[in-house]
C-alpha cells in the first residue's frame, strides 16, 4: 500500500525544487489529497487558532450539541442513520466580505486569530494553485483568474468538533461526499484522528501530522483539469473517544465564475475530448446543495444539460 503523501513545501526553495513540484504531480493525479508541512504558516497561529477553537466549543457549543443529540434520540439509534452527521460547526465567510463580526459568542481574541489565520490560508491558496498552474503548463495565475470571475473568490472556514460518539457503526463524523469548490485546506486536531479518503475502493486514513495542512482538490478543478486531477470522496468516522478539531477553508470560485475545461487541456485528436460541462460557479453550488452526499458524476451530467453559457 502506498503511504498517504506527505509534503515538505518548504523544499520548492531548495535545489529539490524539482522533486517537490513531482510530489505535487503525483498526488494531485493519484490521490486528490496531500498533506502539507513547512507550509509557511506560523506555528504560533495555529496553536493559538487550535486552543481558541477548542476553548469555544467546550464553552459555547457542547452543550447545544449534546441538546440536538437528546432531542434527536441519536444515542438510542438501532439502525444507521443515513440523514445525520456527529458533528458540531459554524461557518466564517471570509470573501468576497468577511462575517467574523456578526457571528455571536465569538471571544474577541478568537475574531482576530481567525482574520490573521484566513490571511495565512489565503496566501497559501494562492500558492498552491499557481504550483498546480505550473505542473499542468498552464499560464501563471489561471487558475486564481478563473476563479476570481467578476467579484472575486468566495473563501470561508467550516469550523468543525466531532464530540465522542457511543455508536460510530451507525453514525458517521461527516458522510461520505466530494467538496463542490475548488481548492479546500483542512487543519486538524493531531490527536484525535478520523478522516478518510476512498482510493482504489479501499478507505484509506489522513494521517493526523502535528501543525500541517491538509489539502484536497474539489469539483471545481476537477473540470478545469478535464479530469486530469479528480474530486475524491472522504469522510469522518465518529471515534469513541476524544473530541476531533477540524478547520476546513475552502478557496472557492466567485458566484459568477464560469467553469469550464482550460482548452490547453482539451485534446483535439481525442474523442470524446471534452469531457467535462461549462457552466456558472453558482449554478453548480444550487444543484450540489441537495446532492453533496451523492455521486458527483451524475452533478456533472446535470450541468451539461442545463449549460446556459
Amino acid at each position: 500500500m502506498e503511504s498517504f503523501p506527505v509534503i515538505d513545501l518548504g523544499k520548492l526553495n531548495t535545489s529539490e525544487r524539482g522533486t517537490t513540484m513531482e510530489a505535487i504531480k503525483d498526488a494531485c493525479e493519484n490521490w486528490g489529497f496531500f498533506e502539507l508541512v513547512n507550509h509557511g504558516i506560523a506555528i504560533e497561529l495555529l496553536d493559538t487558532v487550535e486552543r481558541l477553537s477548542k476553548e469555544h466549543y467546550n464553552k459555547c457549543m457542547e452543550q447545544r450539541f449534546k441538546e440536538m443529540v437528546a432531542s434527536k434520540g441519536l444515542e438510542s439509534a438501532q439502525s444507521e442513520i443515513n440523514d445525520y452527521d456527529w458533528e458540531s460547526t459554524f461557518f466564517v465567510r471570509h470573501l468576497p466580505s468577511s462575517n467574523l463580526s456578526e457571528i455571536p459568542d465569538l471571544h474577541e481574541d478568537y475574531r482576530r486569530a481567525m482574520k490573521e489565520f484566513a490571511g495565512e490560508l489565503e496566501k497559501l491558496a494562492l500558492e498552491l494553485l499557481d504550483l498546480l498552474c505550473e505542473n499542468l503548463g498552464l499560464e501563471k495565475g489561471y487558475l486564481k483568474n478563473v476563479f476570481y470571475g467578476t467579484k472575486g473568490p468566495n473563501f470561508g472556514t467550516k469550523v468543525s468538533n466531532y464530540p465522542p460518539c457511543p455508536k460510530p457503526d451507525l453514525i458517521k463524523g461527516l458522510r461520505a461526499h466530494t467538496d463542490a469548490g475548488g481548492i479546500i485546506l483542512l487543519f486538524q486536531d493531531d490527536k484525535v484522528s478520523g478522516l478518510q479518503l476512498l482510493k482504489d475502493d479501499e478507505w484509506i486514513d489522513v494521517p493526523p501530522v502535528r501543525h500541517s495542512i491538509v489539502v484536497n482538490l474539489g469539483d471545481q478543478l476537477e473540470v478545469i483539469t478535464n479530469g486530469k486531477y479528480k474530486s475524491v470522496m472522504h469522510r469522518v468516522i465518529a471515534q469513541t473517544n476524544g473530541t476531533r478539531m477540524s478547520l476546513a477553508s475552502f478557496y472557492n470560485p466567485g458566484d459568477d465564475a464560469i467553469i469550464s475545461p482550460a482548452p490547453s487541456l482539451v485534446k483535439e485528436d481525442d474523442e470524446p475530448s471534452q469531457v467535462y460541462p461549462k457552466f456558472v460557479f453558482n449554478d453548480y453550488m444550487k444543484l450540489y446543495a441537495g446532492l453533496k452526499f451523492q455521486a458527483k458524476e451524475p452533478r456533472f451530467e446535470a450541468m451539461k444539460a442545463i449549460a446556459t453559457v
